[in-house]
Order: C-alpha cells, then sequence, then structure tokens
C-alpha cells in the first residue's frame, strides 16, 4: 500500500480497489502530557487509544448509517487497527469542525471574558478551524471560506447541519448510560459533489463528562461499548 498521509493519530494509505485504508495510532492531542481533543499537536501517547478510537468510530458510524446520513466508512478491522473508507477530497488543506455544547477549552481561553467555563450553550454552537500548525489551527467564518474559494455557503450550511445532527446522536446516545458530551470535533470532504462526514468519530475527539469529572479516552470507549 502507498501511504499518502501522515497525520497526528492516523497515517492513510491508498488500497488497490480505490478507497482509502486509515491506520490509527496511540497518540492523543493535548499539551504537556494532558489530553486535550481541542489542541492542535500530539501531547501524550495513551496505551491502546488507537484501537478505542477505531472501535468507538466503528460503534457510531452504524449508527449514523442507520439513521439516514452518509459517511466515508465502508469496513474495519480493529486487530489491525486499520478502517477501509470511500475516497474523498478534504476542503482546503483541512478544515476542524467543532462542535460545542457547553463552553470549555480553547473556547474559554478565547472568550474567558464574555462567559463562564462550563456554561450550557444552547443548540450547540459550531466553530471551524484551518488545518495549519504553524498559525495555530486558525478559526475561520462562513465568508472566510467562501471568500477563499475552499467551499460554497451551500456546503457550509450542509456541514453545519450535518454537525448539529450527528453532534445530537451522538450526545443523545451518551446520556442514555449517564454521560454528559462537551465539544465534539469532526472533519467532513466531498465525495461527488457531496458533503459527507469523514476521518472518525473518535473518544479521543470528545470532550466527555461523568459526575462532573472528564472521562479518560480509553474509559470512555469501555463505557459506550460494553452496556
Amino acid at each position: 500500500m502507498k501511504k499518502i498521509y501522515e497525520g497526528k493519530t492516523k497515517d492513510v494509505f491508498e488500497l488497490e480497489n480505490g478507497n482509502v485504508m486509515l491506520k490509527f495510532k496511540d497518540d492523543c492531542t493535548g499539551k504537556d502530557g494532558v489530553f486535550d481533543p481541542g489542541e492542535n499537536s500530539v501531547g501524550l501517547t495513551i496505551e491502546g487509544i488507537g484501537k478505542a478510537n477505531l472501535r468507538t468510530s466503528v460503534y457510531y458510524f452504524d449508527m449514523l448509517k442507520d439513521a439516514g446520513i452518509k459517511t466515508h466508512y465502508v469496513n474495519a478491522n480493529v486487530d489491525d487497527a486499520t478502517m477501509e473508507v470511500l475516497p474523498a477530497t478534504v476542503f482546503g488543506h483541512g478544515l476542524e469542525v467543532i462542535c460545542r455544547l457547553v463552553a470549555t477549552g480553547s473556547f474559554i481561553r478565547r472568550y474567558g471574558e464574555y462567559i463562564k467555563d462550563g456554561t450550557i450553550l444552547d443548540g450547540g454552537y459550531v466553530e471551524c478551524t484551518l488545518k495549519d500548525d504553524a498559525k495555530g489551527d486558525p478559526l475561520v467564518t462562513a465568508e472566510g471560506l467562501a471568500a477563499l474559494g475552499i467551499m460554497t455557503a451551500e456546503m457550509f450550511e450542509s456541514m453545519k447541519q450535518q454537525t448539529l445532527k450527528i453532534t445530537k446522536i451522538v450526545a443523545d446516545d451518551l446520556k442514555s448510560i449517564g454521560l454528559d458530551l462537551w465539544d465534539i470535533k469532526f472533519e467532513f470532504g466531498y465525495n461527488n459533489g457531496e458533503v459527507i462526514l469523514i476521518d472518525e468519530i473518535a473518544s479521543g475527539n470528545m470532550r466527555v463528562y461523568k459526575d462532573g469529572k472528564i472521562v479518560d479516552p480509553v474509559e470512555l470507549t469501555k463505557l459506550i461499548l460494553n452496556r
């Protein structure tokens, strides 16, 4: 297989059938050894987190399929920590979409003068950042994405509505087992002109609390799958 991209938490390979294979790693985003899905660099390695992220992704991709939401997911091999997906073109050089249900993390670092950590954001707040490590993954607006030629206003609206719908599905599922989703990070691309969810829906890409304490990503996977 030909490696076509090496990411922070996954490597990407081209398959002979035209699809793509994602190889999950045990690296997590964070800072100073502390897990933080909002950080833009690898801050720690957690043994088993690669397979945990994959198992969580498969669980939620299957749930989205049942809900009629199209994604790039095809199949997975958990033992090898790999997932086969449809090819999709990313927006620009990569775009991260964050849905925040509770104000925390980088949101508070930016806007802490105006809002307290832990404040509920009614209905969910969607924001986007350009994937650019050198510039610290800068925020970008819908108008900015259109002006830069990265996506049309119609594409952005589709992505936003899918983000809100997917976040609600994940949050409702977590709530059913006594867990509270505070925020979650997605990536989208387009396949045959259609905006679809790509990458993963991983325990390492969401901030989840139980009884007021953040849940470790590996423990989160156990709680999600072993119910």
